[in-house]
């Protein structure tokens, strides 16, 4: 067979003039990331010879070697894993197969340092090429004959084929070093390098120098079965860069063993930035299964809570079968007790850290908050604990506030935490419907997540106070507070004066006929003219908002109208229908109503033809 030319997927060819460009602050980092290429290459053997040993029958003992020649100035970085076929070099190699590429590559365009996030993206086979004008990959697949050679300069294209040079078994990948990366050929350079990042890794790593004995690198220990006293911040890092595909340093660290009925022991690490793609309907948690320190697989649904996708690390048990299969795992009543341990631990862990540093915390909470909540709602064992340790920002608070202390705040006769949704913080904050409580200094929780809709609906209080949406229902904020006497004396030459407004009320509900659920008087508003609020029992408006925008829900709750009985226009438009009766301009007034309060409530509206002739109509009458 003769060898193919392909092209590099877009995103790759972008990665690597990324790569080339940006990284040379931290370029040892190409042979840490290769390293752990290959370690995971031979996890992935060690698992797939529980059910086939034929694969590993002729070279039992994994091993990663590292081999120099330093007059040419070439590295090979060997293991003797599962190896790649044709396919596997082109999807691993050529293409960055996973879901959310596009939001990726934005990330890293314009940085000065993308480090990081090419490492949250799993795709460290490029740093090579930080070091590199030439890579070329020889490999076969355990249990295949074919062997296959990959051979790129970086430059937007690769050359494929048959090779019979390759390993017996597993990959060797070598470098052709550039003139100014001379430092890489020096052998007490790569040792540093080794010991420094790779110790841990649980494979034995060698170094050969031209014709000289191989030499061993790393402890070749896995890090999680020592003692914490023997393992260093350091090594911890390393361990974290290695297992997590990251760069950057942990947020925290979890390191534990349980004891019991079911035994594990724990890694586990909270990165300090979230991950790209944390968002992404195909997301996957980065926590890697063991057996007694074999490798089963990083793609475990049961073991980590959707709700902690966020952490990286490794959960190794003694008390699964060594031969367990991907699908036995699921719905496994063992990972299920692992699965709420894991659950509990993390969440103790973060209620200590939010007490004993709650500046850090709140870090945490704005990269991971919104995550968090959604084991609100999916954690029944959690949801308490989670509900204590959530963060708000609210109509009063500096900063973002706790569910305890907004009940520390509430005002006498309150009953209930009131919230409000929407896509922003800000600009909620500015709604109309916050009008009444910010007069009489009721506090308003914001949702801004939205997730925040979601939990809502399974949580009915906490600590005995019920949670209610300010754009929903009545505002019963008659309750709240003792009047003081120019509120009241208001009130009564309100009740007394002119009925008109009820009469344009009236008006209002029946030239809007079937645009609204109701037309009525507002107690919520104090500057604004009209507001919409959702009826008691429907839906709320910002949920509906979002069920539209997933295409989950086609139809619209109609909704209530509400009207500011002390606002100048409304009291002018009363007297006019008290003076001169309805005509086509109180009808046009009434539109605009109704056209006004779905601006302030951000919808788009049904007719702009009719607001706009509308709008001119009056404000032609207006200026004559």
């Amino acid at each position: 067979m003769s060898e193919e030319k392909l092209s590099f997927q877009a995103e790759v060819s972008r990665l690597l003039d990324i790569v080339a460009h940006s990284l040379y602050s931290n370029k040892e980092i190409f042979l840490r990331e290769l390293i752990s290429n290959a370690s995971d290459a031979c996890d992935r053997l060690r698992y797939a010879a529980l059910t086939q040993p034929e694969l590993i029958a002729d070279d039992p003992d994994f091993k990663i070697e590292l081999s120099l020649s330093k007059d040419a100035k070439i590295l090979t970085i060997s293991d003797n894993g599962i190896g790649m076929n044709r396919e596997d070099l082109v999807e691993n190699l050529g293409t960055i197969a996973r879901s959310g590429t596009a939001a990726f590559m934005d990330q890293l365009d314009g940085k000065q340092d993308g480090t990081n996030l090419i490492g949250q993206f799993g795709v460290g086979f490029y740093s090579a090429y930080m070091v590199s004008d030439q890579v070329s990959v020889a490999s076969r697949k355990a249990g295949e004959d074919q062997g296959w050679a990959w051979i790129s300069d970086g430059r937007g294209e690769f050359t494929i084929g048959e090779t019979d040079d390759a390993p017996a078994r597993g990959t060797r990948i070598t470098l052709h070093l550039r003139d100014d990366q001379e430092e890489f050929s020096d052998p007490m350079r790569l040792r540093g390098i080794v010991k420094t990042y790779s110790d841990h890794i649980p494979i034995p790593i060698s170094l050969s120098e031209d014709d000289k004995e191989a030499e061993a690198l790393n402890t070749a220990s896995a890090i999680w079965t020592r003692s914490k006293s023997e393992i260093t911040d350091e090594q911890y890092t390393e361990f974290y860069h290695h297992v997590a595909h990251a760069f950057d340093e942990p947020w925290e660290r979890m390191h534990f063993k349980a004891e019991g009925m079911i035994e594990y022991t724990g890694l586990l690490f909270i990165p300090a930035s979230k991950p790209f793609d944390l968002f992404h309907p195909d997301r996957k948690h980065g926590v890697k299964l063991y057996v007694r320190r074999v490798f089963i697989t990083d793609d475990c649904a049961e073991l980590i809570p959707p709700y902690l996708r966020f952490l990286r690390g490794v959960i190794d048990t003694e008390d699964l079968p060594l031969n367990i299969s991907r699908e036995m795992l699921q719905h496994n009543p063992l990972l299920t007790k692992i699965r709420n341990g894991v659950a509990k631990r993390v969440v103790s862990e973060l209620t200590k850290k939010a007490n004993k540093d709650p500046e850090a915390f709140e870090t945490f909470w704005t990269d991971f908050g919104a995550v968090l909540k959604e084991g609100i709602y999916e954690d029944d064992g959690q949801r308490d604990a989670l509900l204590k340790l959530a963060r708000f920002r609210s109509t009063v608070a500096e900063g973002t506030t706790t569910l305890a202390d907004y009940i520390g705040r509430m005002k006498e006769g309150q009953e209930s935490i009131y919230y409000i949704s929407g896509e922003d913080a800000d600009n909620i904050k500015r709604s109309p419907q916050l009008e009444g409580f910010a007069a009489k200094g009721v506090e308003v929780l914001l949702f801004s997540d939205p997730v925040d809709e979601f939990w809502i609906t399974s949580v009915p209080n906490f600590e005995g106070k019920s949670f209610k949406s300010v754009t929903r229902g009545g505002a019963d904020l008659g309750k709240i507070g003792a009047e003081d006497k120019s509120e009241k004396d208001e009130k009564d030459e309100s009740d007394n004066g002119d009925t008109n407004v009820d009469s344009l009320i009236a008006f209002v509900k029946l030239a809007l006929k079937d645009e609204v659920k109701d037309v009525r008087a507002s107690e919520r508003l104090t500057e604004s003219a009209v507001c919409l609020v959702a009826d008691e029992g429907d839906i709320d408006i910002n949920l509906e908002r979002i069920l539209k925008q997933h295409k989950q829900l086609d139809t619209s709750a109609k909704r209530v109208l509400e009207i500011n009985p002390k606002h100048s226009l409304v009291v002018a438009l009363a007297k006019r229908i008290g003076k001169d009766g309805v005509g086509d301009e109180l009808e046009d007034a009434a539109g605009l109503l109704l056209d006004q309060a779905r601006i302030l409530e951000g919808e788009s509206l049904p007719d702009p033809v009719a607001f706009a002739r509308r709008l001119s109509t009056l404000v032609e009458k207006g200026l004559a």
